[in-house]
């Protein structure tokens, strides 16, 4: 019996699950995520990719937090283009995918998709790159350069 095909509507609050090779994070459109239009305001799936990104992290067993206060350093979007397809509306129910695409010694490049059931309403390729408390590119610490190159090669279960 194979599980069923990842939803907003059969995922749990917060992180997000693993599926397919990629992360899958709900999101829901409330009234702020709108502009006058009616439709998710452009900067705003930013916000929602974002937040994909940084639970994704957190299923890794990644601290962002844990990295700051330590001193060690901080990931930051170097690069980013996106190509926005067909709006979201209010009270829209929607799945940020995320897939690590590549990962070098200080970067981690993603491919991320806003999709609203079976379609694809935005799409984005991302770099982030790991900093130092200084704001230079630093190498990322060896266990998370290992637990992307997990998810890239296919193992979706990261711990």
């Amino acid at each position: 019996m194979s599980a069923p095909s990842p939803s907003p509507e059969n995922l749990p609050p917060g992180a997000g699950v693993y599926a397919d090779g990629a992360h899958h994070f709900p999101v829901r459109v409330y009234f702020e995520d709108t502009d006058a239009g009616g439709i998710v305001y452009h900067a705003n799936y930013l916000r929602f990719m974002e937040r994909a990104r940084s639970d994704m992290l957190r299923l890794l067993g990644i601290s962002q937090r844990g990295a700051l206060e330590a001193g060690e350093g901080a990931y930051a979007v170097a690069s980013l283009s996106i190509d926005y397809r067909v709006p979201a509306r209010l009270d829209d129910d929607l799945l940020v995918v995320s897939r690590v695409s590549g990962v070098a010694g200080a970067t981690v490049r993603m491919a991320q998709q806003v999709m609203r059931g079976k379609t694809l309403l935005t799409q984005a390729s991302v770099t982030v790159a790991f900093l130092s408390a200084q704001g230079r590119p630093k190498r990322q610490p060896r266990q998370w350069v290992d637990l992307f190159n997990s998810i890239t090669s296919g193992d979706t279960s990261p711990q």
